[in-house]
């Protein structure tokens, strides 16, 4: 009778071992498959945010890398070119019918780059042919005052005298008009490019 006890117990240990390593067993591979589902989706979280940093800004495209390496046109090489003063230079053949122009020669220089003239203003000043509102579609436009003065109206400044040794820019496609000028009026003015709009405003 008791070996008959002796056997159950020791069949009823076996399985209780047998059942306890099951479970460990099963706990270590639901252990292992959260460990691997929870890899995978760190991997997928990084990859996402990987992808997001190489796509560009909004409104700021990048540009490929064929553009990239493209090189800019380059301009046609600018030549020497010297202007001395000679009266005979001065011709009526400008935009303003009132005025006289020297050019200096810097338009064929820098191929259309930019023009550089003398404009000798013809008095006396008519303001009915003078003052007229208009506008230029430059990028760039300076005057210097080389002799006498210019009383000039510029949108946003209002009415400026001008005289021997002022000089100023004009924004592009400011508005602005001659006022007055004297006699002997002579201005440098700097212009790019070397043609260019001009619109004459009805007011």
């Amino acid at each position: 009778m008791a070996t008959t006890r002796s056997a159950t117990t020791k069949s009823a240990k076996t399985k209780s071992a047998k059942t306890k390593s099951a479970k460990a067993k099963s706990a270590k591979a639901k252990s292992a498959a959260r460990s691997v589902a929870l890899k995978k989706s760190t991997q997928r979280k990084k990859a996402a945010v990987s992808t997001s940093r190489t796509k560009a800004k909004p409104g700021k495209p990048r540009a490929s890398a064929a553009r990239r390496a493209a090189p800019k046109p380059a301009r046609p090489k600018q030549r020497f070119v010297v202007s001395h003063h000679r009266e005979d230079d001065f011709k009526a053949d400008g935009l303003r019918a009132y005025a006289e122009y020297r050019d200096l020669g810097i338009a064929k220089g820098t191929h259309g780059l930019a023009r550089a003239h003398v404009i000798r203003l013809i008095g006396p000043c008519d303001p009915k042919e003078v003052s007229k509102l208009h506008f230029h579609g430059v990028e760039f436009q300076m005057v210097y005052v080389l002799k006498g003065w210019v009383k000039t109206y510029l949108e946003g400044q209002g009415e400026i005298l001008m005289r021997e040794g002022s000089c100023w820019t004009q924004p592009p496609r400011i508005k602005h008009l001659i006022r007055d000028y004297s006699d002997d009026c002579e201005l440098l003015e700097v212009i790019l490019p070397a043609d260019f709009e001009t619109v004459e405003l009805t007011a």
